[in-house]
């Protein structure tokens, strides 16, 4: 399964609950949730416990649009839009956690 979070981990609670909830698949971070997968913020330790028990990508014009391009923690797989269909095509299903 793809979990696709777009909410910023410091201000909604979509990726503590897809964390908690889910048991494995892909993560895609898009929007404001890519500030998770950057180096020095409260969440790193998080995502990366995460990265054992899922696939985590983020969404690579997003973290750009943001200036944090150079800050992406180890072991995150940044993709384009098309990454993202390609994410979408080979997973059997997608939730959108709000």
């Amino acid at each position: 399964m793809l979990h696709i979070i777009n909410k910023s981990p410091m201000t909604n609670s979509a990726l503590d609950s897809c964390l908690r909830v889910a048991q494995s698949g892909d993560i895609l971070l898009i929007e404001d949730a890519v500030y998770a997968v950057t180096s020095g913020n409260v969440f790193e330790s998080r995502m990366r416990e995460a990265m054992g028990r899922f696939n985590i990508y983020v969404l690579q014009p997003d973290l750009e649009a943001r200036g944090f391009a150079d800050r992406l923690i180890g072991g995150v797989s940044s993709v384009d839009y098309g990454g993202f269909v390609d994410l979408t095509a080979s997973n059997k299903s997608c939730q959108s956690w709000l």
